[in-house]
């Protein structure tokens, strides 16, 4: 919801002529009111909701007419709180900021319209009328095969580090029963958690990302985000498999400890190379 209300507010100038233009070329929208302003919805697909308040009371005079059904229970309810911060003195039509309707439970713009003796309401649901003036693009099968794409592969990748931590672990427990424990054994598993770690910290990333939290904005930084986490990891198990090789080397063969030092750079070059890639970042 956020995000719909961050891309109405940018292109919010642009929305409320487009709505209050297409009302005024309709005409007169009570001559519209028969069979329960059906021609209404079919002019605007993105409208929800109808219904009229008395000018002077501001207490709901009309059922709420939905495009399939009519609910007469708000019938009595004053709307004052909707006129809060809106002028029509000045103007016939004046639209409010986006809010989540007690009717639909969906974001929503509703847009006032004053006449000599009543005030239209008009609920448009702002997710549909993102989408109807190209500031949104969703298609729902394509989304929904995005997603279960999306699902399959990050279940897959949960359960291949939750199998790489417990065969670390089972790999590490076999070595102290078969009284073979050495530090290349206490490094061993520290390397694989955390690379299953590294692992299930992308897939989950993913998950909130594209599947339970869908961003339709485009925002480079998420994608920053997932790329910086997943780095840092791969930097960390990089550093320990370095501390492991020095290790190695300083017990068996001092003369190739020049293969850890070109490690060891290799691990620096990747640490400053990641610093300029988030410093360029921040300052784009």
């Amino acid at each position: 919801m956020q995000e719909f209300i961050e891309i109405y507010n940018k292109n919010q100038k642009n929305i409320e002529i487009f709505i209050k233009e297409s009302i005024y070329n309709i005409g007169d929208i009570k001559s519209k009111s028969s069979k329960n302003y059906q021609q209404l919805f079919k002019i605007f697909p993105s409208l929800e909701l109808i219904y009229i308040a008395d000018i002077n009371s501001l207490n709901q005079t009309s059922p709420n007419i939905f495009k399939d059904k009519i609910v007469e229970k708000p019938i009595g309810r004053n709307r004052q709180y909707l006129l809060d911060n809106i002028n029509l003195k000045d103007e016939k039509i004046a639209i409010t900021k986006p809010y989540v309707s007690s009717a639909t439970a969906q974001t929503c713009i509703t847009t006032i319209i004053k006449l000599e003796d009543c005030i239209i309401f008009l609920d448009f649901n702002l997710q549909s009328i993102l989408k109807k003036l190209g500031f949104l693009e969703i298609n729902k099968n394509f989304n929904l095969l995005n997603k279960t794409f999306y699902v399959i592969v990050c279940v897959l990748m949960i359960a291949l580090s939750l199998f790489t931590i417990f065969y670390s672990l089972y790999d590490f427990i076999n070595s102290i029963l078969n009284h073979t424990i050495s530090i290349e054994y206490i490094f061993k598993p520290i390397i694989a958690l955390t690379l299953g770690l590294a692992i299930f910290d992308l897939a989950k990333t993913v998950l909130e990302q594209e599947v339970l939290f869908k961003s339709y904005d485009k925002n480079e930084k998420s994608e920053y985000k997932v790329l910086t986490k997943f780095m840092i990891t791969i930097i960390i198990a990089l550093l320990i498999e370095a501390l492991l090789v020095v290790f190695k080397i300083a017990i068996d063969d001092y003369s190739q400890m020049i293969n850890a030092l070109y490690l060891i750079i290799g691990v620096g070059v990747i640490i400053i190379s990641l610093s300029t890639f988030i410093y360029i970042t921040k300052s784009k």
